[in-house]
């Protein structure tokens, strides 16, 4: 009873954030001036997911869906299949709900992770993403505390969002 009602929260969540998106654009081809942390004035906070100043993320496992990739507090780590040639689509109302996975530097693996599949992109505005296997990380907004994937298998924002497994591949229900 408590997972659905988890995941009928999720859902409405996803539904507000997907209604919040239709408005406005969203294309993931613009150039790199503009957007949410800092360079486009949008926002000046960084995501709750990134790291401390001068600081590099590490990336290990915990139990959830399997094994699978945490951030730094122990929360499930996402890959979204909408994402191409490890550059995000993610953006706008998008990253509020999936906040991207920042560093400021090398990403470090933790107990679990592939150090070789670990990795980095740059968004669009100017922040470095953490990538694993190839795939741009992100957190759920939904996801309170360690060892949570409520998001596993969601559909929002125009495909399927799955944690990673340490091996590079993605976990489901």
């Amino acid at each position: 009873m408590k997972k659905t009602l988890i995941a009928i929260a999720a859902l409405a969540l996803i539904g507000v954030l997907a209604l919040a998106g239709c408005g406005s654009s969203n294309d993931s081809s613009s150039s790199s001036s503009g957007g949410a942390y800092g360079s486009g004035g949008e926002s000046t906070s960084k995501p709750a997911s990134s790291g401390s100043e001068g600081t590099a993320i590490t990336v290990g496992t915990a139990s959830g869906v399997g094994k699978v990739l945490v951030d730094t507090k122990g929360l499930t780590l996402y890959y979204f299949q909408k994402d191409q040639g490890e550059k995000s689509a993610c953006y706008g109302a998008c990253e509020k709900g999936w906040p991207p996975l920042t560093t400021e530097g090398a990403p470090q693996a933790g107990e679990g992770a592939m150090a070789s599949k670990l990795g980095t992109t740059e968004r669009k505005d100017g922040t470095t993403q953490v990538t694993y296997a190839g795939w741009p990380l992100y957190t759920f907004v939904e996801d309170k505390k360690p060892g949570e994937d409520n998001g596993t298998d969601s559909k929002a924002f125009g495909a399927s969002w799955y944690p990673l497994h340490p091996n590079g591949e993605k976990a489901g229900h």
